[in-house]
């Protein structure tokens, strides 16, 4: 069996066709720090003892990090090991001759970064590498917000709707759910993120996502005080410029919720969906700056 399995990994290799998803991991796996991000976390990693032996940290910070592009839950996660080789190379998981994380351990690696709060210090690692590169500049923020929606039935174990979610309407239509608040440079690499339920008016948010050393600030438009006193020629012109602007400020979330599905919560409460939010924008700010960050040989290649 060993030698089938080999002789099949040597086929996968050698298919001649580099799929869009392996171009994608190869890609990430190229850019993400991860000496940096596995020292931030080996200190509250489990030490091997008398108990049940803990897998590697990488293996498991690797299959964290396919959760969140692929908007896997845990029990998606173990299924999605055993049925692409393309998530198992990434996640450096040989059927062979490893022990592939079961749902439930996949499920304590995430609530051991939520309960240290590990994934806003691997947001603030990868912020301050942008930086450190000048790829995430100081001159000016500009903050947004988007609504994630969450389940508005009461038809669940505890029979109620999440009480930390809220409903807010947004022209004619009411949403149920959460706000995730960012601030980002003018490039749109995210640096501050807060969450709230969505009734909460975006301004309130305002001091907890500029930095404070910005030039620049691009937040909503200016609006027409009523219908019968709409804005003025320049008051227009400034809105379409600030506009233009503004529109880099929703590249991540277009990431986020489009590209790797975070357009609904999976997690009852703030918290735990803030983390997932987190690191999100950690791996979205590496994704938009991917192309800067590859080594030469490497981009040629890819």
């Amino acid at each position: 069996m060993g030698e089938q399995r080999t002789f099949a990994g040597i086929a996968w290799s050698q298919k001649g066709k580099v799929t869009r998803r392996e171009q994608f991991l190869a890609e990430m796996d190229t850019v993400i720090p991860w000496d940096r991000l596995l020292a931030l976390i080996e200190p509250y990693y489990p030490k091997a003892g008398r108990g049940r032996q803990p897998l590697g940290l990488e293996k498991m910070l690797r299959i964290y990090f396919l959760q969140q592009w692929f908007n896997l839950s845990d029990p998606q996660a173990e299924d999605a090991i055993y049925d692409s080789e393309a998530m198992r190379r990434f996640a450096r998981v040989e059927l062979a001759d490893d022990v592939v994380p079961d749902e439930t351990t996949i499920l304590r690696f995430r609530h051991l970064l939520e309960e240290h709060r590990l994934t806003a210090a691997i947001f603030d690692a990868v912020k301050d590498l942008l930086a450190a590169k000048r790829l995430l500049l100081k001159s000016g923020t500009i903050v947004d917000a988007t609504i994630i929606a969450a389940p508005s039935s009461t038809k669940n174990a505890a029979q109620a709707r999440d009480p930390e979610m809220k409903q807010t309407r947004k022209g004619n239509t009411w949403y149920f759910g959460m706000k995730l608040h960012v601030g980002t440079d003018l490039q749109g690499r995210v640096h501050s993120v807060t969450a709230t339920h969505a009734g909460v008016a975006d301004i309130t948010q305002l001091p907890q996502l500029v930095h404070g050393a910005e030039g620049m600030l691009y937040g909503v438009n200016r609006r027409a005080a009523a219908a019968h006193q709409p804005l003025s020629t320049r008051w227009r012109a400034i809105n379409r410029a600030r506009s233009r602007t503004r529109a880099r400020g929703e590249h991540p979330f277009h990431v986020v919720k489009c590209l790797w599905g975070f357009a609904k919560v999976r997690y009852r409460g703030l918290a735990k969906n803030l983390a997932r939010a987190l690191s999100l924008f950690a791996l979205a700010n590496l994704y938009l700056v991917r192309r800067q960050l590859l080594p030469p040989q490497v981009r040629c290649i890819l």
